[in-house]
């Protein structure tokens, strides 16, 4: 089931953002007093029970767990991410399918070098555009995906 997130969901929010993100990054950005110093669930707990970032956030919970998280902003996937453990089982699928249909999502970014994130949105209907920009204090790019 994909419900609103609320703050009662924050520590396990924060838990899939700093893991998956750990998992997804750290070979491209090969960084790791950031992966393990600066990414901790504590302040990313933090920063996300925020009404600003909560409000926008949709969970997929089943039997009670919580597997997978969205966030929408206006019709901007701003992130999407799925706990490692449960991949490959059609949450992002879902997660995705629900953004384009209850939010009419159409676009989104994505790190150039996240060639299987690519891949995934290109399969829900996105493509990449010719838009890039850098990921703030970093030397890698991220590109506009559209539908």
């Amino acid at each position: 089931m994909i419900r609103k997130a609320t703050i009662k969901d924050i520590s396990r929010i924060a838990e899939i953002l700093v893991f998956v993100k750990r998992m997804n990054y750290r070979s491209i950005f090969n960084d790791d007093s950031v992966s393990f110093g600066e990414i901790q669930v504590l302040p990313v707990a933090e920063e996300y029970s925020a009404p600003e970032i909560l409000n926008n956030i949709w969970v997929y919970e089943a039997e009670g767990i919580i597997k997978g998280l969205i966030r929408i902003v206006d019709k901007e996937i701003v992130e999407l991410y799925v706990e490692h453990f449960f991949q490959g089982q059609g949450i992002g699928a879902e997660l995705i399918e629900f953004a384009k249909s209850e939010h009419d999502a159409n676009c989104l970014w994505v790190l150039e070098k996240n060639t299987s994130a690519i891949r995934f949105y290109q399969a829900h209907g996105f493509n990449v555009t010719d838009t890039k920009q850098l990921e703030e204090g970093t030397p890698e790019y991220k590109v506009r995906m559209v539908r």
